[in-house]
Formats: C-alpha cells, structure tokens, sequence
C-alpha cells in the first residue's frame, strides 16, 4: 500500500513537472527532503530568495512573511533557498534551518532544501541568472529576490538591499498578480 502510493505520488510530481512552464518547471527538494517544482501549487507569481540564517540580512524572513501573508490569497508564494555559499552564513542542517525560521520569524511559507548557488548551481539559479532569462548576472549575496510569473518567465530581479516592505517589490508583486 505504502509503495503504491509513493508511485502515486511521485508519479504525480513528475507529470506536474513536466506540464509547469520555465522555472516553474524546474525540479527542487523541499525542506522536509521531497521533489516538487515552484509550480505545483499553480501560483500566480513565486518570489524565490536565497537566504541564510547568520546574514546580516537576516532580519527580512519577518518582512517576508508578512508579504507572503499579505498577498499568498492572490496567489503569491515566498520560496526561501538556503545556502552556505556567501561568508559561510547558513551553516545549518535542513531540520536546524526549518527549526530557527519556525521560531525566531514564524515562518510559514515554503523552504526547501539547501542550494548551491555558486559553482556547481542548482539549476533553478543557474536559470535565474542566464542571459536566456534577461537577468544576467550571479548572485550577488543572500537574500537576492526573483519573481517569476505564472507563465514560468523571469520578471524582475532584486538585490539584497531592496526590503521585502519595499514599494518596488509591492509594486512588482501587484502587477504579477493581475
């Protein structure tokens, strides 16, 4: 029984995969350890940071929780990515990460698992940072933002010291959800 529906389900996964479009698409790992994609939930507009628990950027998981609350009902999910690769600032395990997020900022919206975003990129960043998706570049430090439509297309991209409260990135999200 319990075989027949991990078949089910990752069979499911695949198949939603495969129908997401662009970076929707792309295949990612949770923070509990399951592969999903960014478009499973079908949302509107995904807001992907990389962020870490020991940056002095830290601080913006609560105002990323508050822009996922305010706007997740239009369609809108925060998709945090943790990753090690700038000063060594997510140093924690994926159920140490889960655990400091749940309680220093109450996070609620999705996390996955931890990502390279140097070198040998996941290749969701690889992607984010193409030419093909007109917002070339590497990431510069944690916490950079990315919001992708519902067609799976790049549409804006955010550095580190734009504020999750910012009128530009409300601005951005709002337009997104229309």
């Amino acid at each position: 029984m319990f075989n027949r529906l991990l078949i089910s389900t990752l069979l499911m996964t695949s198949l939603h995969a495969a129908s997401a479009p662009g970076l929707l698409g792309v295949t990612v790992r949770d923070i509990d350890g399951l592969d999903t994609t960014l478009g499973a939930a079908k949302p509107k507009a995904v807001l992907v940071v990389n962020v870490a628990s020991e940056c002095g950027y830290t601080r913006q998981y609560a105002s990323l929780q508050s822009l996922y609350e305010t706007y997740k009902s239009k369609g809108l999910i925060v998709a945090g990515f943790p990753s090690n690769d700038f000063g060594g600032q997510e140093p924690g395990s994926e159920a140490q990460i889960k655990k400091f997020c749940s309680a220093e900022f109450k996070v609620t919206f999705p996390m996955y698992a931890k990502v390279a975003i140097k070198g040998d990129a996941h290749p969701l960043f690889e992607k984010l940072t193409s030419k093909a998706e007109g917002h070339p570049g590497p990431v510069t430090w944690n916490f950079n933002k990315f919001l992708i439509g519902a067609d799976g297309k790049l549409l804006a991209r955010f550095s580190s010291d734009v504020e999750p409260d910012s009128a530009e990135l409300a601005k951005a999200i709002e337009k997104a959800l229309k």
